[in-house]
């Protein structure tokens, strides 16, 4: 694909604004198109906040191009819509409430602080995705990014319908013959998902708040006392100094650095929330007082790096500490600025980043947020605008600020960031969780369309708030919820003040065991995990799966809303699931911490892939444990009686993996002449695996046949076809 660098933008959109456009069409990659309107505006428009790069054209549209946008004018708005072929299925549209299948369905993109999802019908969340996945009935599907970042709503009809307040806007068409080739370009076009720190994809407790640090600490300690696996404690804006950003209370947390180190010597790490709003200190424009300035005001000010009103005011509006002033993230300049907190904050030993109220979040402001005739001053090729422009971006560059500040401050080690808003390309900077959900069977059941049409926008790392976070969950719906939290990508526990405690222990002994059971699942998987997020890093392929990704051409599948897959070989089937669709083929049920995985009342039934291999490790109590010398081989052969599965490894929290410093184990299975034949073999990468050690398990229809502990890398299993009957 042939791109312009944007350091040659700005050149560019003064020539284009000087010639206008042509409604035109053109290809920019094989089976990628561009489609522009006859007005439209590049100052208006560009540069695109989705694409790493601005596309040039690499040919002409082939005269049987299906898929072709239709622009328009009505009430007011830029319009476009698109015709679908019958029977096409549509999903994505990012995160939205509903099902898993967005036809006939009206989505609105305007970030909103949504607690419980009780605004706006729950039509209008945090983030914005402009951007809508089509499958055929034979399984080819297609990609639409509506490149625009004004308000607009998307109807998913036979007739895709869009509209804009913004001006005129491009569309680009991704056709491809399966949705993992659409999701890949869409990769391409809008970027990979960086791969997490292993340590993010353990278990993560929070709530709002823990305070003071010895509860912190009692909570910590908890997770250990029980045999519950943990890797990761939150503080929410409890922690700092009367909601000051980048800040300590010297009352409640004292000694932030003595905390983090006490969590890391008891394998933790601390993830701390910062806000965009920072806290207005008028003693900065009192000359005749003496008192300390708060110090990010003070150079925010000095820096004029606050968003300001038409007349040049900074901008003022109410969150947590009061009166706040708002970074513009847009400018180059204030990204900068920003990034340069972080040094002395992560210092403390602080491991990762919360960026919470980041639509922005305004306390009685307009629709709960800033008015959008606030003025944006911009800069680095991006023009200065009102906010009515940038409002569905700020949350993105704000975490593309604090990324940049992370890596700044630990330059060895992968950032983890977390945010709540975001916008279609944003997962190149942060994971994200659904928000401000209901401790509800609702929201449960509604989580996992919501995740799944997340990864099916590019935002690959995400889940909902484990146990719901407004109000309290009762003993069966955090149980239920606990148990399905395993196989989310992110696995966080989180609520909100004044409900009940929601610790794993904190509702009775059979609670604690469903979760005792459901961590050990989790922590056994990581081998497994690690490597569907390897993949997903390359290809885009999401690591929560719809059903009918096993199968495309099966339409029973395409609106299944309760079974999913988790990654592309385990089928998880929720016990409270009604009568679910489910792929065809002897998808086996397996075992994967003594569990009894039909029969449990809590835990979801998993299911493996004919023709599959699943790597499992040890049950640990934090990735600081985590070790790939002992490996449990899980095989599942398919009816030729072969299988095939891979690991990755790399050293879990650095770079390496970029330089080759990374192993890709695969291993394969093949039955000939009633012998089962297993190869195990490092295929890809330099980084090295010492001293492995190996057992078999032969996933048949009632169990598990395990062979013993072992250092070969290759094996047989004869008799097998006794073996598979129970025999």
């Amino acid at each position: 694909m042939k791109f312009i660098y944007m350091p040659l933008l700005t050149a560019l959109l003064l020539f284009i604004s000087t010639i206008g456009f042509a409604q035109s069409s053109f290809l920019i990659d094989k089976d990628v198109a561009m489609f522009y309107p006859s007005n439209f505006d590049s100052i208006k428009n560009l540069p695109s906040f989705i694409l790493l790069e601005e596309p040039t054209k690499m040919g002409d549209l082939p005269e049987n191009w299906s898929v072709i946008p239709e622009f328009y004018k009505e009430d007011g708005k830029s319009c476009a819509k698109i015709v679908c072929e019958n029977g096409t299925s549509l999903y994505g549209t990012g995160e939205v409430t509903g099902p898993l299948l967005r036809n006939g369905q009206t989505t609105e993109l305007w970030n909103c602080d949504n607690p419980a999802y009780g605004l706006f019908d729950g039509k209008r969340l945090y983030q914005s995705h402009p951007w809508v996945m089509g499958v055929r009935k034979d399984g080819t599907s297609f990609g639409l990014i509506f490149d625009n970042t004004y308000r607009q709503t998307i109807t998913t009809n036979q007739t895709i319908t869009v509209k804009s307040d913004g001006p005129e806007f491009r569309v680009i068409v991704i056709e491809k013959t399966t949705p993992a080739e659409v999701l890949q370009e869409l990769a391409e076009l809008s970027g990979n998902m960086p791969l997490p720190p292993m340590w993010s994809l353990g278990y993560h407790q929070c709530r709002f708040s823990y305070e003071p640090d010895s509860r912190v600490k009692e909570v910590a300690d908890g997770f250990r006392s029980r045999d519950l696996p943990c890797d990761v404690m939150w503080m929410d804006i409890d922690y700092m100094d009367k909601y000051k950003v980048f800040t300590f209370d010297p009352v409640k947390f004292p000694d932030p650095k003595g905390l983090n180190d006490y969590l890391h010597d008891k394998g933790f790490k601390a993830i701390y929330m910062i806000d965009p709003g920072v806290a207005y200190d008028s003693t900065y424009h009192d000359q005749n007082l003496k008192e300390s300035f708060y110090f990010v005001y003070k150079q925010g000010a000095d820096g004029k790096h606050f968003v300001t009103t038409k007349s040049g005011e900074e901008f003022h509006g109410n969150v947590w500490p009061g009166a706040c002033a708002f970074p513009d993230f847009l400018s180059p300049d204030t990204r900068e600025w920003w990034a340069s907190l972080y040094k002395d904050f992560m210092a403390t030993g602080i491991d990762g980043v919360w960026n919470d109220m980041n639509e922005p979040s305004v306390f009685g402001g307009p629709e709960g947020t800033m008015p959008v005739e606030m003025i944006h001053k911009a800069g680095g090729g991006v023009p200065e605008d009102t906010h009515a422009r940038y409002h569905n971006v700020y949350g993105m560059h704000m975490i593309k600020g604090t990324r940049e500040g992370i890596m700044d401050a630990n330059p060895d080690k992968r950032p983890f960031v977390l945010s709540r808003s975001n916008f279609l390309g944003g997962h190149r900077y942060a994971a994200t969780w659904t928000g401000d959900n209901m401790a509800s069977w609702e929201h449960l059941k509604m989580s996992i369309p919501m995740s799944i049409n997340l990864g099916l926008s590019g935002q690959l790392f995400s889940g909902p708030d484990v146990g719901g976070f407004c109000e309290s969950a009762t003993p069966e719906l955090f149980a239920h919820w606990f148990a399905l939290g395993t196989f989310y990508p992110f696995y966080r526990g989180h609520t909100i003040k004044g409900s009940v405690d929601h610790e794993p222990w904190s509702f009775c002994p059979e609670v604690e065991n469903v979760a005792r059971k459901s961590l050990h699942r989790r922590y056994r998987l990581l081998p497994y995990l690690y490597t569907a997020n390897y993949v997903g890093s390359k290809t885009g392929m999401p690591i929560m799966q719809p059903a009918f990704f096993a199968d495309l051409e099966d339409q029973s599948l395409r609106d299944e809303d309760e079974a999913f897959l988790f990654g592309s070989d385990l089928l998880i089937i929720p016990k409270w699931a009604d009568n679910p669709s489910l792929p065809k083929g002897n998808w086996r049920s397996i075992s994967i911490c003594g569990e009894d995985s039909k029969n449990d009342q809590y835990l979801p039934d998993v299911r493996m892939k004919p023709g599959s291999i699943v790597p499992l490790s040890k049950i640990i109590q934090s990735t600081d444990e985590y070790s790939t010398d002992s490996i449990t081989v899980l095989i599942s052969t398919d009816l030729e009686g072969k299988a095939l599965g891979q690991m990755y490894n790399d050293d879990l929290d650095d770079y390496q993996y970029l330089e080759d410093g990374y192993s890709i184990t695969t291993f394969k299975a093949n039955t000939k002449k009633d012998r089962l034949n297993i190869s195990i073999e490092k295929t890809e990468g330099s980084y090295s695996i010492k001293n492995t050690v190996y057992r078999i398990g032969i996933v048949t229809d009632n169990s598990i046949v395990y062979n013993d502990w072992s250092d070969k890398t290759s094996y047989t299993f004869k008799n097998i076809s006794e073996i598979m009957e129970g025999n």
